[in-house]
C-alpha cells in the first residue's frame, strides 16, 4: 500500500488561541481557520455567515452588450438558441438561461452538441443546422471562449452569437456581439471564480436589473447551486453564498425531475449539503452527457411533470450504472498493463492509451489513478484514427501548461492547471507521449506528488460531539474549502474488524487513555498493513453519526501513517529511485548515498528472514524496517538481492517480497547493478 503524502497545517499556537478566544469557537476550528488563511476575526465572522454580497452583474465586461443584444432579439421575435455543454455545469446553464427566456415571452431553444460525434463547444454542422431552422442569435453558456472560427463562420451565416463562459481566454477573443468572461484580461468583475451556470445566472440577474441577485437567486436557487458544486470552483465569495443559500431552499425549488433523481440517489427527505449533490446527483447528470444523451439531463431539471420526471431519472439512474461499469472496466485493463510493465509508474507522468475505452469516463479513470499514484495521469482513448484524452494533474504541475507546450501533435486541447482534454490523431500518440515527459524532465528535476491537506492537529479528547457539531458553520464545502481533515496523533492499534464483506475495515484504536473506533472505507483487513499494537497517526475526516437515537462523533479515515514517519525523506527516496530507474544522470553524491554496503544488504536479509515474506509493499517496508535505509538506498538493495538470487519478488506491481529457500551468503561483488552505480554508470542500471 503506498503512503500518501501530507500537507501538514502551518499555524502558530497563538493565533490560533487568540482567534479561538476572539470567535468564542473550539480551538480546533480556530487552528482549521488559521490553516486556511482565516486569521482576521471579522473577516472569519463574514466567511461563517457566508452571506457575502453578489456583485453588480454589470461590472463583467461586455454585459452590457449581451443585455443590448439579447432583449433586441427577445422584443424583435428573433429564434434565439441557448448553446450549451454536455456536463453538468453546462446542463445546468442550459436549463437556467432556457426557462429564463421562456418565462420573458422569448422564441427559444436550447442545443447541446453530442460528445461522441461533435465534442465540446460550437462547431460547424451544428451551426449549419440552427441557421436552416431560422435561429438568429446563440448564446453560448459554458463554452464559447476559444471558438474565434466558428463565431467567425456564424457570422456569415447572419447568426449573431453572444459568447458566456468562464474557461481562460486566449489572446484573441471571437469577434461576437459580446464576450462575457470574468477571466478576460480587460474584465473588472472582482471575483474571478465562477462557473459557467454562475455567469448564465448574471447574465439572467443583468438583463432582471436584480444588481443584489438575491430576488433571481432565490428563483434559480437549485440550477445556481448544483451548477456550481459540479464544476469544483473555489467554493468562497460569492460561490459560497450561492451555494449556502442554495442548499438551504434546494429541495422545495428542484423540479418534479430533480426531486425523482434525488430519490434514486437515496437522497429525499435527507439533510443536503454540497457532499450530497457533489456525489450523489452530479455523476448522475455528468454520465448523461458522458454515455447517453445530455439532452435527457435537461428536460429532466425542466420537468414538471411526475410520471415523467420518474422515467427520465430512472433512465439516467441506468446511464450512471453503465458509467460506473465502464470506468471499472478502464481501471482493470490499466491495472494489468502495470502489472505486466510496471516501470510505466517510475515515469514522471502516468501515461497510457487503449481501444475501447469510451472518451466520456476516462477523465474520472485519470482522477482515480492521480489518487492511486500520487502523480498526473493522462488517458487517452483510441477511436480509429481520432483519438481523445483526458489528464488530471496534482498541485505545482500545471497540466494544460505542459499540453500547450506540446500543442504541435494536438488537433485541439484545453482545460485548467489540474484537468484538461485534448484530441490529436493516432500517429501521435507516441510522439506526444514522448514530448511531454520529455517536457516534465525539462520543467521538474523532482516532480510534484499529490499530497493530501491536513488542516488541524488535534487529540480525541478535543474530537467531543460539540466541537465536532460546530464544524458545521464551516459549510458548504467543496473546491477552497473542502471538509476539514484532523490530524489524530499518536493512536494505539488495538484491534481490525472487517465490514460489508471486507470492503471496509472499522478499527479499535487508543488515544492515551480514550478507546475509539475509526472507519476506514475501501480498505480490506487483507490490505490493511499494520497489526495490533501498532502505533499510528490518522488523517480523518469528523461528522456526527446517528443511530436509535444516539449522536456520536464519527471518525472516518483518510490515510495512516506509522507513527512519526519521516514523509519528505520518504518522497525524496521515491522521486531518486525513478530517476535511477530512468537512467537519468545522478551525481557523485546520489550515487554514494544510494549504493549500498553489505551490512545494508543485511538488514533487510535479517527483517524477510524474520517475517518470512512481506506482501504491502515498497514504502510500507522502508517504515518496517524504521527507515535504517534511505528508501532510494531499500530499493537498490532489493534490487541486487534478487540480481543474486537471494530474493523472489512475485508482480512488481503489488509486490510480494519473499527471502529464496536456501539463500545464504553470497558475494555482493558479483552484482552488476553495484559495479554500474560504483562506476557512474546509471544508464546500465537493471533490475
Amino acid at each position: 500500500m503506498r503512503i500518501k503524502k501530507w500537507r501538514l497545517p502551518q499555524t502558530e499556537e497563538n493565533q490560533t488561541a487568540q482567534l479561538s478566544q476572539a470567535l468564542q469557537i473550539p480551538r480546533v476550528m480556530g487552528e482549521i481557520l488559521s490553516s486556511r488563511g482565516h486569521r482576521d476575526p471579522q473577516e472569519v465572522e463574514r466567511f461563517l455567515r457566508g452571506q457575502d454580497e453578489l456583485h453588480d452583474a454589470y461590472l463583467l465586461k461586455d454585459m452590457d452588450k449581451a443585455v443590448e443584444r439579447i432583449s433586441q432579439a427577445v422584443e424583435n421575435g428573433e429564434y434565439i438558441a441557448v448553446y450549451g455543454d454536455y456536463d453538468c455545469d453546462g446542463i445546468t446553464s442550459t436549463a437556467l438561461l432556457y426557462t429564463y427566456f421562456q418565462d420573458i415571452g422569448a422564441r427559444v431553444l436550447y442545443y447541446i452538441p453530442d460528445r461522441d460525434s461533435e465534442g465540446y463547444g460550437l462547431n460547424v454542422e451544428a451551426l449549419d443546422a440552427l441557421k436552416r431552422i431560422g435561429v438568429e442569435l446563440i448564446v453560448t453558456v459554458d463554452n464559447g471562449i476559444s471558438a474565434i472560427d466558428e463565431v467567425e463562420y456564424a457570422r456569415t451565416l447572419g447568426i449573431d452569437v453572444v459568447i458566456t463562459d468562464h474557461h481562460q481566454p486566449r489572446e484573441i477573443l471571437p469577434n461576437a456581439a459580446a464576450v462575457v468572461d470574468p477571466h478576460r484580461a480587460d474584465c473588472p468583475y472582482p471575483f474571478k471564480h465562477l462557473c459557467g451556470v454562475g455567469v448564465a445566472f448574471k447574465l439572467v440577474c443583468a438583463m432582471e436589473g436584480d444588481t443584489q441577485g438575491m430576488e433571481m437567486l432565490d428563483h434559480f436557487s437549485s440550477l445556481v447551486t448544483l451548477g456550481t458544486v459540479a464544476d469544483v470552483v473555489e467554493l468562497v465569495g460569492e460561490n459560497r453564498t450561492i451555494v449556502k443559500t442554495g442548499l438551504q431552499s434546494f429541495e422545495e425549488c428542484a423540479s418534479c425531475g430533480m426531486q425523482a433523481l434525488m430519490e434514486c440517489a437515496g437522497l429525499s427527505g435527507k439533510r443536503l449539503d454540497s457532499g450530497s449533490l457533489a456525489f450523489g446527483i452530479v455523476p448522475r447528470l455528468n454520465a448523461s452527457g458522458r454515455i447517453g444523451k445530455a439532452e435527457l439531463a435537461v428536460e429532466l431539471l425542466l420537468c414538471d411533470d411526475p410520471q415523467q420526471g420518474a422515467e427520465l431519472a430512472q433512465q439516467i439512474n441506468e446511464y450512471n450504472d453503465r458509467r460506473k461499469d465502464m470506468v471499472n472496466t478502464i481501471l482493470a485493463d490499466i491495472d494489468c498493463r502495470l502489472q505486466k510493465d510496471p516501470t510505466l509508474l517510475e515515469e514522471r507522468l502516468l501515461i497510457l492509451w487503449g481501444e475501447n475505452w469510451h472518451h466520456g469516463v476516462i477523465g474520472i479513470a485519470a482522477a482515480k489513478m492521480v489518487e492511486r499514484y500520487s502523480k498526473p495521469c493522462l488517458l487517452i482513448s483510441i477511436e480509429g484514427d481520432e483519438c481523445r484524452g483526458s489528464a488530471r494533474s496534482v498541485q505545482g504541475y500545471s497540466i494544460i501548461g505542459a499540453i500547450s507546450r506540446c500543442h504541435e501533435h494536438l488537433t485541439r486541447y484545453g482545460g485548467h492547471e489540474q484537468a484538461a482534454g485534448f484530441s490529436l490523431l493516432r500517429a501521435q500518440i507516441e510522439p506526444f507521449a514522448r514530448k511531454i515527459l520529455d517536457d516534465a524532465a525539462e520543467h521538474c528535476d523532482i516532480m510534484p506528488v499529490d499530497e493530501l491537506p491536513v488542516d488541524a492537529i488535534a487529540s480525541v479528547e478535543e474530537l467531543t460531539l460539540p466541537t465536532v457539531e460546530a464544524l458545521s458553520a464551516l459549510e458548504p464545502f467543496g473546491c477552497a474549502n473542502e471538509a476539514p481533515v484532523v490530524l489524530i496523533p499518536n493512536c494505539t492499534l488495538e484491534g481490525i474488524h472487517p465490514l460489508s464483506g471486507d470492503k471496509h475495515i472499522q478499527l479499535r484504536l487508543r488515544s492515551g487513555d480514550t478507546p475509539f473506533t475509526a472507519v476506514y472505507f475501501g480498505v480490506s483487513s487483507r490490505e490493511f498493513p499494520h497489526f495490533p499494537g501498532d502505533r499510528l497517526d490518522l488523517a480523518a475526516s469528523l461528522g456526527v453519526n446517528c443511530y436509535n437515537g444516539e449522536t456520536s462523533v464519527s471518525v472516518k479515515i483518510k490515510s495512516v501513517h506509522p507513527c512519526n514517519l519521516k514523509q519528505e525523506k520518504l518522497t525524496v527516496g521515491q522521486q531518486y529511485y525513478e530517476k535511477l530507474c530512468r537512467h537519468e544522470p545522478l551525481s557523485q553524491k546520489i550515487r554514494d548515498y544510494i549504493t549500498p554496503s553489505r551490512e545494508d544488504v543485511a538488514v533487510l536479509y535479517r527483517y524477510l528472514k524474520q517475517v518470512g515474506s512481506y506482501p504491502f509493499g515498497y514504502d510500507q517496508l522502508w517504515c518496517r524496517i524504521g527507515g535504517k535505509l534511505n528508501y532510494c538506498k531499500m530499493r537498490v538493495c532489493l534490487d541486487v538481492m534478487e540480481e543474486l538470487s537471494l530474493l523472489e519478488r512475485q508482480n512488481r506491481f503489488a509486490p510480494v517480497l519473499t527471502l529464496k529457500s536456501g539463500a545464504g551468503k553470497t558475494d555482493l561483488e558479483r552484482s552488476e547493478i553495484l559495479k554500474n552505480l560504483k562506476g557512474g554508470d546509471v544508464c546500465a542500471y537493471i533490475r
